[in-house]
């Protein structure tokens, strides 16, 4: 067997900044823009590193960046 680590940040968490507008966008982008937490442009917000958000913002990556 092979052992598996984990990627994780330091603290666990990941920073995330909304960068461009969801006016034009599928329902389901502006769902998971609002269920990050998201409330206006260019906020920045603090969320878990797991693989939950990771795959929320992987399906609107042209919306949301990640902020090392």
């Amino acid at each position: 067997m092979v052992a598996r680590t984990s990627k994780q940040t330091g603290s666990g968490t990941i920073h995330l900044k909304w960068v461009r507008s969801a006016i034009c966008t599928p329902v389901k982008h502006k769902r998971v823009v609002k269920g990050l937490g998201f409330t206006r442009l260019n906020q920045v917000i603090e969320r878990p590193d797991t693989a939950a958000i990771r795959g929320m913002v992987k399906k609107v990556p042209h919306l949301v960046e990640i902020v090392e």
